[in-house]
Order: C-alpha cells, then structure tokens, then sequence
C-alpha cells in the first residue's frame, strides 16, 4: 500500500500541482482531471481497495489538494453507478480515462445531512420518471457529464428515495458555479421536468437511501485520508519552518511551547492515519455497515487536521497568512471536510447510536 500512497504523494507534487495552478479556482479542471486518468488513479476509486483509496487521497492531499478534490469528486459522483451495469458499461470506462466527469447530487437546499428528507420529485412518466426540483452542493456541477442523483419517488421517507443516472446534457436540466471558501468546483442544479428512463435507475426503485449510504460508508474514512494528507503537509511546513527561524538568539524549534505542540499534533495525525486504515480495512473485510469505524475516522481526521494547520499558522505567524502561501491555502482546504458527507455534529450522533445499537 506504501507505493500507492508514495506515487500519490510524487505525482501530487510534480504532475499535479503544476496543471492545478493553471486552472480556474473553485471551477472544474478537466485536463486535471484526463491527467489523473491518464496517469492510472482513477481506476483505483472504481476498481481499488478502500485502504488504496485512503492512500491514494492521502498521498494527493500531501501534494496537490487540487488532484486529491478532483480524484474524490470523481469517485463520488461515478461509484453509485457501478450499481446497474448497463449504466455501468456505458460511464465507468470514460470516467476511468477522465474523458468524463460525474457529479453527486444529494443534497438540497433544505436537506443536507438529513438526506432522507429530500424532496426532489421524480414523479412517473408511462415508463420513466420526470425530475423537478433543486439541488444544491454538488460535486462538478453545472459541467459534470453525468450526476447520480437521489429524488423522492414515493412519501415514504428514506425508503422512499431513488437514484438515477443523470446526463449533464438532459433536456430541462441547468445550473450555476457557487462560490466557496475552499476553490472546490461546486454548484447548484435546476430539474425542471428532466426525464429519465426506467433503466437508468441505480440499484433499486426506492432503494436510493442505501445507494447513497453505501458510497459514504466507503467515502467517509477516505475524506479522513484527504485531511490526514493536509495536516501532514501542514506539520511538516511547521517543523521545517521551527527550525530555520530564530528568536531571541535560538531556533523555535528549541522552545519547549513550540516542540510540545508539534509532538501533540503529530500524535494526532498518526492517530487519525490509523482510524482511518481500520475503517478502510473493515469496509475491505466486507463488514458491512462500517458506520461507526468510518464516522469514527472522518470525525477524528477531520477534526485533528483543523487543528494541525492552525498550530502551523501560527507557529509561522504573519507571513502563513498571505495569499498564496501553502499554510493559507490549507486554511481554506481544511475546513470543508468537517462539512462534507456529513458534518462532525452528524457522525458524532451515527457513532453514538452506533454505542446504543451495540449495547441493545
């Protein structure tokens, strides 16, 4: 696993990094995207272990969180196809080469970590469905070639949800950029009547809720990987920067208040590391859910990478804070992911009904 993880790491750096710069922040990069097919990643989000999945987002979050953001959007919005195989014949081959791009439409403007309160309307059409709603936080959306995208097809909660496969170019379907903290290409979708056929329907008719959920167990402790990627570059920008920088006649890596919060954070990345490696090797394992190991890891990941770029800031004082040092464009980075596919409040509650299930 050490090579994907230090292929992901190089490539981040040497490949990546240079072709993200010469993109539109917070928009989609398609070349970065072809770039990461080209180069064999995205065959490990469709075709790959989970524990190859965190490596390989760890190693990118290290290099180029650009690439990483590109690789997991990519992963995300492609792998509830893999449910239905004509589908699946038809979009995974191009979404591999990053010829294609998908998106993952869930969440709406009033349902966001309570996904089963959704209420995109597929309402049936003689042997189809028609769309009409909005969605809101997706992933390459307006451009994205294909969504998966969750609807209510019946009012009966989270068994009442569907997931179709959805072309970017359906008639009735339009969008707009949004504008985020972290240059991640997000946006909004329109559904104003967007048909779709019976066969493109993922998994079954209303069993969307578990199409949805079966890609965050798998995704979820790979968010962790992406922040544990960002807190290791933070730490090694600050252990690096203590010991060149000199104050009061002395390095500050030689001042106890310094090295001590350096030690801390690094307990906490590898901490992180190894919950997410658990949560991956469960999900590798089969057990299924991984609800609890993989909320468990996000939790933690996400929260301790939040903490390890701040103590890297301020260990680098003024200057981390300038526009376009590696320490500001982290601070932007790290914060999402204690958002995405469930905020920190949402798996702290999964982990405790977890506790109560098992105890039951």
């Amino acid at each position: 696993m050490a090579d994907v993880l230090d292929r992901a790491h190089r490539l981040g750096h040497e490949v990546f990094a240079p072709i993200a710069a010469k993109g539109d922040p917070g928009r989609l990069n398609r070349p970065l995207v072809r770039a990461l097919g080209e180069h064999g990643l995205l065959e490990f989000v469709f075709a790959g272990s989970a524990v190859e999945l965190c490596e390989l987002r760890e190693g990118l979050a290290h290099g180029c969180t650009e690439a990483e953001t590109a690789l997991a959007l990519q992963g995300l919005g492609g792998y509830p196809i893999l449910s239905r195989p004509a589908v699946r014949d038809a979009w995974i081959p191009r979404l591999s080469s990053g010829d294609a791009v998908a998106g993952f439409a869930l969440s709406e403007p009033d349902a966001g970590s309570d996904a089963a309160s959704l209420e995109l309307q597929a309402k049936r059409d003689r042997d189809g469905f028609r769309l009409t709603g909005t969605k809101i936080w997706i992933s390459n959306a307006p451009e994205a070639d294909v969504y998966s995208v969750f609807a209510r097809t019946s009012e009966t909660g989270a068994k009442g949800v569907t997931a179709f496969a959805v072309p970017g170019d359906s008639e009735g379907l339009s969008g707009a950029h949004l504008d985020l903290l972290a240059p991640h290409p997000i946006g909004r979708l329109d559904f104003d009547g967007v048909r779709v056929e019976a066969d493109q329907v993922l998994g079954d008719l209303d069993g969307g809720f578990a199409v949805a959920m079966d890609t965050l167990d798998l995704f979820r402790p790979s968010v962790g990987a992406f922040a544990v990627g960002m807190a290791q570059a933070a730490l090694d920008a600050a252990v690096a920067y203590t010991q060149e920088r000199e104050a009061f006649g002395k390095p500050l890596a030689q001042f106890q208040a310094v090295s001590h919060q350096l030690a801390e954070v690094a307990t906490e990345i590898q901490a992180a590391r190894l919950l997410v490696r658990e949560a991956a090797t469960q999900y590798d394992a089969g057990v299924r859910p991984v609800r609890k190991a993989s909320a468990m890891a996000k939790l933690f990941a996400t929260e301790a990478a939040q903490r390890a770029v701040d103590v890297a800031i301020q260990l680098h004082g003024a200057r981390a804070l300038q526009k376009g040092h590696l320490l500001e464009h982290l601070y932007r980075e790290v914060r999402a992911p204690r958002i995405y596919e469930g905020a920190s409040e949402v798996q702290r509650e999964i982990i405790a009904r977890e506790l109560f299930k098992e105890a039951g």
